[in-house]
């Protein structure tokens, strides 16, 4: 039986996007194992893999919220590759995979394959780097090296490649052999210049039981759902806003997740139309919404765009904004800054969102778009495809 080894990291953004690739591989007669952090051993097992413990350095499943900038971010994901190597090697020395698949933050299966003579397939969940991506990132790049963190970071990226026999390059890592593109096209910068070593699969989303349900209230109109994700949702004051601009807003009823860190009696007096929650299922309640108020995410905005969800997208870090101008220009968002929106500008974009017929046109389109992209059985055929290749 062919032997398939998925590596992930344990934030919902980095694991949700490709689960219904796993679940697929497995149905089709495959072999797959899936290394990831101890919290996440019922996920695996739910997709009918079997877990592979690889504690992760990562704060995020311990629930803590994360407000570093890009620097911190990446020196975060670099610490978890460097220690998550020697975990992969002692994991699977005895019980070699035919494919590693990875997460972009499970770049160490990379290392390790390209050292056993392995295929190795990248699953992105989000965008990829496109022809001249390298040229035209340059100033950002130079930007984090002026900064004494982005030194180090950059430093201790290239000797940990080449310590390992890879190109000491920062570039390597986003140039992948083989990678399937799980976000939509509108969501990918200049889609056009994206390579062939990647194929755009589309999302690969289904129900997820395994996450429990959410039904829709009787006397609910219209549906919004407030989520600032998993990562960045410590702002009290902007769920305030919220809770101001659309308690009392005739036929509307707010799903409003806050996030394990915001006690939600700061919130003050909650009318019954506004259901507060640490954490919700997401693409359940998105499945009956008519309107979502989204960090802009990559995994939020996926969702929003598979549902045909119109969104209001307030980013919070990396790259959240791009993904925010990204939803407007394909003309089913609008765009606020959480920092400074009043509660009254707040309602004003919902209303104004949720009347246009434009916006309404528009999502039904990309929706009905992303399901015919193929998703997890394009993406399973694919990693086949990579099989058959290597035993040929």
């Amino acid at each position: 039986m062919v032997h398939i080894a998925m590596v992930s990291i344990p934030a919902p953004g980095h694991v949700n996007p490709s689960s219904e690739v796993i679940r697929t591989l497995v149905e089709r007669g495959h072999r797959v194992t899936y290394a990831n952090d101890p919290s996440y051993a019922d996920t695996v097992r739910g997709l009918g893999a079997e877990f592979v413990p690889c504690e992760s350095t990562l704060p995020f499943h311990t629930g803590e919220s994360f407000t570093g900038d890009t620097i911190d971010a990446l020196a975060l994901f670099l610490d978890d590759a460097i220690a998550m190597l020697p975990k992969l090697r002692a994991a699977y020395d005895d019980d070699r995979p035919d494919v590693f698949l990875y997460d972009i933050a499970g770049g160490a299966a990379r290392l390790l394959a390209a050292e056993w003579g392995i295929p190795a397939v990248q699953l992105s969940p989000t965008f990829v780097a496109w022809e001249g991506y390298e040229e035209e990132m340059a100033e950002s790049v130079a930007q984090m090296k002026a900064d004494p963190r982005g030194q180090d970071y950059y430093r201790r990226l290239g000797e940990w490649l080449a310590e390992h026999g890879a190109p000491a390059d920062e570039a390597w890592m986003g140039r992948p052999e083989r990678g399937l593109v799980l976000v939509p096209r509108v969501l990918q910068p200049h889609a056009d210049r994206v390579g062939p070593h990647f194929t755009f699969v589309g999302p690969c989303l289904a129900p997820r039981p395994e996450q429990g349900d959410w039904t829709r209230p009787a006397q609910a109109e219209k549906v919004l759902l407030v989520s600032l994700g998993s990562a960045y949702t410590d702002h009290p004051d902007f769920y305030r806003r919220c809770v101001q601009a659309y308690g009392d807003l005739p036929g509307w009823h707010v799903v409003l997740q806050i996030g394990a860190h915001v006690d939600p009696a700061v919130l003050g007096e909650v009318p019954e139309s506004v259901e507060v929650h640490s954490w919700v299922p997401q693409l359940a309640v998105l499945s009956h919404a008519d309107a979502f108020l989204t960090h802009a995410g990559m995994g939020g905005s996926v969702e929003g765009l598979w549902t045909g969800t119109p969104m209001i997208a307030a980013p919070q870090a990396v790259d959240q904004f791009g993904n925010a101008d990204a939803l407007v220009a394909a003309g089913v968002a609008r765009r606020v800054d959480s920092a400074t929106v009043t509660a009254a500008e707040l309602r004003e974009a919902l209303l104004e969102l949720t009347g246009s017929e434009e916006v309404a046109r528009r999502s039904a389109a990309i929706r009905a778009e992303l399901r015919e992209d193929g998703g997890a059985v394009r993406a399973a055929e694919l990693v086949e495809d990579a099989l058959r290749m290597t035993t040929v």
